[in-house]
């Protein structure tokens, strides 16, 4: 039988080193490998895990959801057998992850998704030791929330420059997946400004293959210095389980937020001033344009930079600052990512010729509603528009965005955060349709409300 070939020299200390490590591999359970293989030290994510896994902590939130029985809404059986006014409750309860970006504060980012509406945030640390956490701000519209921990020996996560990061590049997502506690899982960034993800606001997502699962929203994504570079958001998930497609929120997205929301409370854009909709081949061939791509200006309101600017309705926006704009949802992601007061330029096909329009975005001004000036029964209760991502979806009306626990509507069952799509089974577009509604003071005041997942009625006498 012929011999094999001898590998060269130049192959003979890697092959070495490969059956060394096969060989103690293979010699029982209780082997473990050495630090170092022919004098070279193994690779390893545990030195750089210890020092971030200490701001990554878990986070556990509790809704009261009011369960309504058809019977208690009967003045006659409620007088008849004694019932009180009261909505019977459940509670609803939530974990998720987030990471502590703010060591000498207290702050802690996470998703709006991992504490929205709840009426109890508990964190637990490193340590092991639960706190009660002061809900600062959220933003549905990019599904993040800022929580303020008491401060004592806490370690934080440094922010990166996510606009550095390139496909390719290796990234660990850390969290609490389903409970089980703190598990790290690597992988690198498959892509970068993913968008039109379906539910979900502001886009503009890093995708990463790393294994994210349930409980691991809010939890940090980092590089392999240990800075935090995204928030775990969300997977696409067409069976159920993890397909290794994954989404977190940039960093520089989630800084720029996390100073508004801590500054002010909320979160100011900037407004191109249009109302537009996507090109179909249909609306193509009526404007002359070969290109099927693009946000179609539909109306321009008055006032707004696109008015002063020239924009018209017909014209087809298909850049913003260099961006594509290959859709309305395109044109709302760079708009409402883009600060207010920033200079734009706007490429557009006028009549099939492409020209550019410079003009500044404004502050995108937000309705706010108190419960006080409507109706006495909604004292303490202070109402905002619904977030573009649900009135994309189809659902109109007004969100609590603030509410008093002394107030009558608490007491009632109403809570921050609860959508409420109509009055007296009167369905809302948005805050004019409430407020003309309650406003007329109706002797009942039956709200409907849509609460996670949940939808009832609430009752207000």
């Amino acid at each position: 039988m012929p011999s094999l070939p001898r590998p060269s020299a130049r192959f003979r200390r890697p092959l070495l080193s490969a059956l060394v490590l096969a060989a103690m591999l293979a010699g029982g359970a209780h082997a473990a490998l050495p630090p170092a293989v022919d004098g070279q030290a193994l690779p390893s994510l545990a030195p750089m895990l210890e020092k971030t896994t200490p701001a990554v902590v878990n986070i556990a939130s509790k809704t009261r959801v009011a369960v309504r029985n058809p019977y208690f809404d009967d003045p006659i059986f409620r007088r008849f057998f004694g019932v009180p006014n009261m909505p019977r409750e459940r509670v609803q309860q939530s974990l998720g992850s987030g990471v502590i970006v703010d060591a000498n504060k207290g702050y802690v980012l996470t998703n709006n998704h991992v504490v929205e509406g709840a009426d109890d945030i508990s964190v637990t640390v490193a340590d092991g030791h639960t706190v009660k956490a002061k809900l600062i701000g959220t933003d549905p519209d990019t599904d993040l929330a800022v929580l303020q921990i008491p401060t004592g020996k806490l370690t934080a996560l440094p922010l990166a420059d996510s606009s550095q990061l390139r496909v390719g590049d290796f990234v660990v997502a850390i969290g609490e997946p389903f409970g089980l506690g703190q598990t790290v899982t690597s992988g690198i960034v498959s892509a970068l400004g993913r968008s039109g993800l379906r539910g979900s606001g502001y886009q503009n997502f890093i995708q990463t293959d790393a294994s994210i699962n349930p409980g691991n929203s809010g939890g940090p994504l980092v590089n392999l210095r240990g800075e935090l570079v995204g928030i775990n958001s969300m997977i696409y998930s067409p069976s159920g389980g993890n397909v290794g497609i994954g989404f977190a929120i940039p960093s520089n997205l989630a800084a720029d937020v996390m100073r508004q929301l801590i500054q002010s409370g909320e979160v100011k854009r900037g407004a191109l001033g249009v109302e537009a909709q996507d090109v179909t081949p249909q609306l193509a061939n009526m404007l002359g344009i070969d290109d099927r791509k693009g946000a179609v200006v539909t109306r321009v309101r008055a006032k707004s930079p696109a008015e002063s600017a020239g924009l018209k309705p017909g014209d087809v926006i298909v850049s913003l600052n260099g961006k594509t704009v290959a859709s309305e949802q395109d044109l709302r992601n760079v708009e409402g990512l883009t600060a207010p007061g920033a200079a734009v330029d706007v490429g557009v096909l006028r009549e099939g010729k492409p020209l550019t329009i410079n003009t500044a975005l404004k502050v995108n001004e937000t309705v706010v509603l108190k419960g006080e000036t409507l109706d006495p029964r909604l004292a303490g209760v202070q109402f905002g528009e619904i977030s573009d991502g649900l009135r994309r979806q189809g659902v109109g009306g007004v969100s609590v965005t603030r509410i008093a626990e002394n107030s009558r509507a608490f007491a009632t069952g109403l809570r921050n955060g609860d959508l409420i799509v109509a009055v007296n089974r009167r369905d809302l577009e948005g805050s004019t349709d409430f407020s003309r509604l309650v406003g007329a003071h109706p002797r009942q005041l039956m709200l409907t409300l849509l609460r996670g997942e949940e939808a009832f009625y609430l009752l207000l006498q």
